[in-house]
């Protein structure tokens, strides 16, 4: 273990009033963000519903849209990005295997189904995934774990 891994440790386990404001790798970042966690420490419970996220991480305290009105449109634009991805391999992998004869009606409300249901899937990864990348470009600060009145 690495030493400022144990000094986060340390500082989780004697429940510590400092917040953990350290520059992490972005691919920690990233992957904890991917499986719904945190990004900041890996904690989960970050949703109260699959549409609605907590206003702070119930173990660091981070304020998860970090103290901006239009904080999540950074996350719509990947859930457009994510579902139009999905949405091209789709339409590949039908072209690939169906050719010469694709079956153009059902990759028409195929496209829009999926699209539809792509959307709603990936809306909470998205805004996992875009907290980490702010907080890859933007650091946590001490601000971030302040509670702000609205």
């Amino acid at each position: 273990m690495r030493a400022d891994q144990s000094v986060r440790a340390t500082r989780r386990m004697a429940g510590s009033q400092h917040p953990d404001i350290s520059r992490q790798s972005p691919w920690r970042l990233l992957g904890r963000a991917l499986l719904l966690r945190c990004p900041n420490c890996g904690h989960r419970g970050l949703f109260t519903g699959f549409f609605e996220i907590k206003e702070r991480c119930p173990n660091c305290g981070i304020l998860l849209e970090r103290g901006e009105a239009d904080y999540f449109l950074g996350a719509y634009t990947l859930n457009l990005i994510a579902v139009e991805i999905l949405l091209a391999g789709a339409f590949l992998v039908v072209m690939i295997v169906t050719w010469p004869t694709p079956p153009w009606d059902a990759l028409e409300y195929g496209g829009v189904a999926l699209s539809i249901f792509g959307a709603v899937l990936c809306y909470p990864f998205a805004k996992t995934t875009w907290l980490a990348v702010d907080l890859i470009f933007r650091p946590p600060h001490r601000e971030d774990f302040i509670t702000r009145v609205k």
